[in-house]
């Protein structure tokens, strides 16, 4: 792949996106997919058609990031037995079969960020910090 060009997978645009601290819904990444792919290249995305439309999103603060409240919040309503972890079937099952669901390969991709490797259980509380961007920096 020539060095100027993105795969346009949603999953590989979707990681560079979270990874910029921009969440959005499923549909607002396809409708951002749909704004950066031409007709000319299926199968790639450009970097010049990607950089200004990425660019726009974050000076506008188009798909905020999630609080750090809002996401132990979430973690708890999971966690049904207050434990402070969950275990990766249990996280895979919500992720898989609930709402907006993650694909089995970015599911392996996030447990194995995750997971505590000498516990195999996932420390919620320890992730916040992690997961979330401060939007001042």
């Amino acid at each position: 792949m020539a060095d100027n060009q993105f795969s346009k997978k949603s999953g590989e645009i979707s990681t560079i996106i979270y990874s910029l601290g921009c969440f959005p819904a499923q549909a607002d990444l396809h409708d951002f997919i749909a704004e950066v792919r031409t007709e000319i290249t299926i199968g790639y995305i450009h970097l010049e058609r990607f950089l200004p439309v990425m660019t726009k999103v974050l000076l506008e603060q188009k798909f905020p990031p999630i609080p750090e409240d809002h996401l132990l919040q979430a973690f708890e309503v999971l966690d049904k037995e207050k434990k402070g972890y969950l275990e990766p079937e249990e996280l895979s099952k919500y992720m898989t079969q609930e709402g907006e669901p993650f694909t089995q390969e970015e599911m392996d991709e996030m447990l194995t960020a995750l997971t505590d490797r000498d516990s195999n259980l996932i420390y919620y509380k320890d992730l916040i910090s992690q997961l979330t961007i401060d939007p001042d920096m």
